[in-house]
Protein backbone atom coordinates (compact mmCIF):
# COMPACT_ATOMS: atom_id res chain seq x y z
CA UNK A 1 0.00 0.00 0.00
CA UNK A 2 1.26 3.48 -0.81
CA UNK A 3 1.23 6.18 1.80
CA UNK A 4 -0.32 9.11 -0.03
CA UNK A 5 -0.95 12.15 2.16
CA UNK A 6 -4.51 13.46 2.09
CA UNK A 7 -4.43 16.97 0.63
CA UNK A 8 -6.93 19.56 1.83
CA UNK A 9 -8.16 22.53 -0.20
CA UNK A 10 -6.54 24.89 2.33
CA UNK A 11 -3.07 23.45 1.55
CA UNK A 12 -3.10 24.94 -1.97
CA UNK A 13 -1.49 28.27 -2.87
CA UNK A 14 -3.90 30.25 -5.06
CA UNK A 15 -1.88 33.48 -5.30
CA UNK A 16 1.48 34.51 -3.93
CA UNK A 17 5.05 33.28 -3.61
CA UNK A 18 5.87 29.62 -4.26
CA UNK A 19 9.69 29.63 -4.34
CA UNK A 20 12.46 32.21 -4.15
CA UNK A 21 16.15 32.21 -5.04
CA UNK A 22 17.61 34.15 -2.11
CA UNK A 23 21.19 33.97 -3.39
CA UNK A 24 20.37 35.48 -6.79
CA UNK A 25 21.14 39.08 -5.80
CA UNK A 26 24.17 37.99 -3.75
CA UNK A 27 25.81 35.89 -6.47
CA UNK A 28 24.78 37.98 -9.49
CA UNK A 29 24.59 41.63 -10.44
CA UNK A 30 21.05 41.76 -11.87
CA UNK A 31 20.87 44.25 -14.75
CA UNK A 32 17.33 43.65 -16.01
CA UNK A 33 14.27 41.82 -14.67
CA UNK A 34 11.49 40.13 -16.67
CA UNK A 35 8.25 38.42 -15.65
CA UNK A 36 7.61 35.29 -17.72
CA UNK A 37 4.87 32.72 -17.89
CA UNK A 38 5.73 29.01 -17.83
CA UNK A 39 4.55 26.19 -20.05
CA UNK A 40 3.57 23.56 -17.48
CA UNK A 41 1.65 20.28 -17.33
CA UNK A 42 -1.29 19.69 -15.00
CA UNK A 43 0.62 17.74 -12.35
CA UNK A 44 3.32 20.42 -12.30
CA UNK A 45 0.76 23.12 -11.51
CA UNK A 46 -0.78 20.99 -8.75
CA UNK A 47 2.65 20.40 -7.25
CA UNK A 48 3.42 24.13 -7.45
CA UNK A 49 0.16 24.94 -5.68
CA UNK A 50 1.43 22.81 -2.78
CA UNK A 51 4.70 24.78 -2.80
CA UNK A 52 6.90 21.88 -3.89
CA UNK A 53 9.42 23.72 -6.05
CA UNK A 54 13.06 24.78 -5.91
CA UNK A 55 14.57 27.38 -8.25
CA UNK A 56 17.95 27.89 -6.55
CA UNK A 57 19.96 26.28 -9.36
CA UNK A 58 17.68 27.26 -12.26
CA UNK A 59 19.14 29.13 -15.21
CA UNK A 60 17.90 30.13 -18.65
CA UNK A 61 19.13 28.80 -22.00
CA UNK A 62 18.35 29.59 -25.62
CA UNK A 63 17.22 26.77 -27.90
CA UNK A 64 15.74 27.12 -31.41
CA UNK A 65 14.92 30.81 -30.97
CA UNK A 66 13.06 30.22 -27.70
CA UNK A 67 14.09 30.69 -24.07
CA UNK A 68 13.90 27.73 -21.68
CA UNK A 69 14.50 27.38 -17.95
CA UNK A 70 16.80 24.51 -17.10
CA UNK A 71 17.46 22.78 -13.77
CA UNK A 72 14.22 24.03 -12.18
CA UNK A 73 12.92 21.43 -9.72
CA UNK A 74 9.18 20.81 -9.40
CA UNK A 75 8.45 17.76 -7.25
CA UNK A 76 6.29 14.94 -8.53
CA UNK A 77 2.64 15.29 -7.53
CA UNK A 78 1.69 12.69 -4.91
CA UNK A 79 -1.86 11.89 -6.18
CA UNK A 80 -0.81 11.74 -9.83
CA UNK A 81 -2.55 8.60 -11.06
CA UNK A 82 -1.12 7.55 -14.44
CA UNK A 83 0.00 11.02 -15.52
CA UNK A 84 3.30 12.40 -14.24
CA UNK A 85 6.15 14.74 -15.16
CA UNK A 86 9.95 14.79 -15.02
CA UNK A 87 11.11 16.77 -11.99
CA UNK A 88 13.98 18.60 -13.74
CA UNK A 89 13.11 19.18 -17.37
CA UNK A 90 13.41 22.10 -19.77
CA UNK A 91 10.43 24.39 -19.26
CA UNK A 92 9.58 26.93 -21.95
CA UNK A 93 9.31 30.56 -20.86
CA UNK A 94 6.38 32.47 -22.31
CA UNK A 95 7.68 35.92 -23.22
CA UNK A 96 7.02 38.57 -25.85
CA UNK A 97 9.08 38.39 -29.03
CA UNK A 98 11.00 41.61 -28.22
CA UNK A 99 11.89 40.26 -24.76
CA UNK A 100 13.06 36.96 -26.26
CA UNK A 101 15.30 38.76 -28.76
CA UNK A 102 16.71 40.99 -26.01
CA UNK A 103 17.46 37.98 -23.78
CA UNK A 104 19.04 35.92 -26.59
CA UNK A 105 21.28 38.85 -27.57
CA UNK A 106 22.34 39.33 -23.95
CA UNK A 107 23.03 35.61 -23.44
CA UNK A 108 25.32 35.58 -26.48
CA UNK A 109 27.62 38.06 -24.69
CA UNK A 110 30.32 36.60 -22.48
CA UNK A 111 29.54 36.40 -18.75
CA UNK A 112 25.82 37.04 -19.08
CA UNK A 113 23.38 34.68 -17.35
CA UNK A 114 19.63 34.32 -17.06
CA UNK A 115 18.63 33.26 -13.55
CA UNK A 116 15.36 32.57 -11.78
CA UNK A 117 14.59 34.97 -8.93
CA UNK A 118 10.99 34.22 -7.84
CA UNK A 119 8.28 31.73 -8.74
CA UNK A 120 4.76 32.87 -7.87
CA UNK A 121 1.09 32.78 -8.79
CA UNK A 122 -0.28 36.15 -9.97
CA UNK A 123 -3.73 37.57 -9.12
CA UNK A 124 -5.31 35.51 -11.92
CA UNK A 125 -3.86 32.24 -10.59
CA UNK A 126 -1.25 31.91 -13.36
CA UNK A 127 2.23 30.58 -12.57
CA UNK A 128 4.81 33.29 -13.27
CA UNK A 129 8.59 33.33 -13.00
CA UNK A 130 10.59 36.46 -12.27
CA UNK A 131 13.88 36.11 -14.13
CA UNK A 132 16.94 38.31 -14.06
CA UNK A 133 19.53 39.01 -16.69
CA UNK A 134 22.83 39.51 -14.94
CA UNK A 135 26.53 38.88 -14.55
CA UNK A 136 28.25 36.78 -11.92
CA UNK A 137 29.86 38.74 -9.09
CA UNK A 138 33.50 38.29 -8.17
CA UNK A 139 34.47 37.29 -4.62
CA UNK A 140 35.58 40.83 -3.74
CA UNK A 141 32.22 42.20 -4.92
CA UNK A 142 30.45 39.77 -2.59
CA UNK A 143 32.68 40.82 0.33
CA UNK A 144 31.86 44.45 -0.41
CA UNK A 145 28.14 43.67 -0.40
CA UNK A 146 28.46 41.92 2.99
CA UNK A 147 30.38 44.91 4.42
CA UNK A 148 27.76 47.34 3.13
CA UNK A 149 24.89 45.26 4.55
CA UNK A 150 26.61 45.02 7.96
CA UNK A 151 27.27 48.76 7.99
CA UNK A 152 23.61 49.51 7.24
CA UNK A 153 22.59 47.20 10.10
CA UNK A 154 25.02 48.90 12.51
CA UNK A 155 23.87 52.36 11.40
CA UNK A 156 20.24 51.41 12.05
CA UNK A 157 21.24 50.14 15.49
CA UNK A 158 23.00 53.43 16.34
CA UNK A 159 19.99 55.46 15.21
CA UNK A 160 17.62 53.34 17.31
CA UNK A 161 19.86 53.66 20.40
CA UNK A 162 19.87 57.47 20.24
CA UNK A 163 16.09 57.76 20.00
Amino acid sequence: MSTVKKIKKTDFISTGLVAQNRRAHFDYLIEEVFIAGLQLTGTEVKSLRLGHANINEAYGIEKDGEVYMSNMFIAEYANKGYESHAEKRLRKLLLKKKEIIKIINALSRKGSTLIAIKLFFNNYGRAKLEIGLGRGKKVYDKREAVKERDWKREKARFVNNFK
